[in-house]
């Protein structure tokens, strides 16, 4: 469905960003990676990505908490592959602490990652998909960009800008073929959610097991994480023809959390 087509994953040598590469690579994507690792383990994934979908992919480690790296990463995607028709924007950094605790330098890089590289980047890659008439731009938000938690406030207040820039660019593009919506997933088991469920084990004494329902049983109903297969599937429906008039709109994969 994709063959032809270039995408930008934000974030995605692992976890949600990864899961989302792989997807829209399996549909005929190019892929530009972007993230930071291990230098030979990047490039077994880079390579691996490429020999089993059969499509090209790179490595572009930019570190997208600075604007002129965001920028640049885009530009060099361009320059790699002719143009860049898939944006997902979805790397992010998390801190947990209440608001009189909480550091002013992770706040700032928090916004930075989580929602000013967002603006950037589409900034970047929109203009070349209005002048081909056809894009999707999918912001990776969080059930956090519609509901709250407590002592998360950057993260909740970067989810929430998110969910709300989204719809902004969806407005300005309606009348195009360029598509920007948001997929807000819940507890996904990533190494951003791992560190959460270690706290809990070494602060409650808990099995790791124990700690993984006690995280789920505050706020998904099904008690199951989302995998970054599902939501990968699920970005692939947006870049699908089907999904031609959404726009603007934030999808909840949650296992019921928002649903409460």
């Amino acid at each position: 469905m994709l063959k032809g087509k270039v995408a930008l994953v934000t974030g995605s040598t692992s976890g949600i960003g990864l899961g989302i590469a792989r997807a829209l690579a399996a549909e005929g994507a190019d892929i530009a990676l972007n993230g930071f690792g291990d230098a030979g383990e990047v490039e077994k994934l880079r390579a691996g990505i490429a020999s089993q979908y059969k499509v090209r992919a790179a490595h572009i480690p930019a570190d997208v908490g600075h604007p002129q790296e965001t920028i640049a990463m885009v530009e060099r995607a361009i320059g790699e592959f002719g143009h860049v028709d898939i944006l997902v924007n979805n790397a992010g950094i998390q801190h947990v602490a209440k608001v009189q605790d909480f550091p002013p330098e992770q706040w700032e890089r928090i916004i930075a990652i989580n929602l000013s590289a967002a603006f950037y980047a589409t900034r970047a890659a929109l203009p070349g998909m209005l002048a081909r008439n056809w894009g999707r731009i999918i912001n990776i938000a969080s059930t956090h960009g519609l509901v709250a938690s407590a002592e998360k406030s950057a993260y909740v207040a970067a989810k929430h800008g998110i969910v709300g820039f989204t719809k902004s660019v969806a407005l300005e593009t309606a009348r195009t073929g360029v598509t920007c919506n948001a997929i807000c997933p819940g507890w996904v088991l990533t190494p951003l959610v791992q560190k959460q469920i270690d706290v809990r084990m070494q602060n409650d004494r808990l099995s790791l097991d124990e700690a993984k329902r006690a995280l789920l049983g505050e706020k998904t109903p099904s008690l199951e994480f989302v995998t970054p297969e599902e939501l990968g599937g699920l970005a692939v429906f947006l870049c699908s023809d089907a999904a031609a008039q959404m726009r603007g709109v934030p999808v909840a994969m949650d296992g019921g959390w928002t649903a409460q």
